[in-house]
């Protein structure tokens, strides 16, 4: 988090810039201030329609323009262990937009809320709760995965089913159930909301813990 804040202090989401230019200077200030010199997942900055994609897609690099929404999400390693961190920023006055980014982390309080107060809570629920939330408000749910672990790095060569490991409709066992190593699984939540005529999104990620 304290990664995020010194990114927005120096003001590198902005107007003019490529989304390319934005996360090279996120990996120097990693490693400059925080000592970190390897990422689990590539850094990404997402700018105007590539917002609407999710980590998974390899949308081609957009220049930020001067009404747009910009999510980051940040894959750090420290010590071995993986963070996991999103948030978007509205660059300009446009009203839907600004909404949208305060939906994103009313969206995150509220799968953490329901995590939190039952212990038997599955993935397939809390994606569940995500999207008719998202609907509620007003929005699209855009994202195929409503979270996933993390843990010492790099989690991807744990054994057993891929889902087990993600906030999905696929992943239908207890939440708090250990890995099949016997151990706490942590977890991150996401939410990504799209506008309902699709013409921008936005995304925010935290650990649920």
């Amino acid at each position: 988090m304290a990664l995020l804040d010194a990114i927005e202090a120096r003001g590198f989401v902005a107007a003019g810039r490529t989304e390319r230019e934005v996360e090279k200077d996120i990996y120097a200030l990693a490693e400059l201030d925080f000592g970190v010199t390897e990422h689990w997942h590539k850094r990404i900055c997402r700018a105007g329609a590539n917002a609407k994609c999710t980590a998974r897609d390899n949308p081609p690099v957009l220049t930020i323009a001067a009404d747009d929404l910009v999510y980051l999400d940040l894959g750090p390693v420290f010590e071995n262990w993986e963070a996991d961190v999103g948030r978007s920023y509205v660059v300009g006055d446009d009203p839907l937009k600004h909404a949208l980014v305060a939906d994103l982390s009313r969206g995150f309080d509220a799968m953490q809320a329901a995590y939190q107060g039952n212990q038997d809570i599955t993935g397939a629920a809390l994606y569940a709760l995500a999207t008719d939330w998202a609907e509620q408000q007003g929005w699209r749910f855009g994202g195929v995965i409503g979270g996933h672990i993390v843990g010492e790095f790099p989690h991807a060569h744990l054994p057993g089913e891929k889902d087990f490991y993600r906030i999905n409709p696929a992943n239908t066992g207890r939440l708090r159930d250990p890995d099949p190593l016997g151990q706490d699984r942590l977890w991150i939540g996401e939410i990504h909301l799209v506008s309902v005529d699709g013409s921008f999104g936005g995304f925010y990620e935290r650990l649920l813990d």
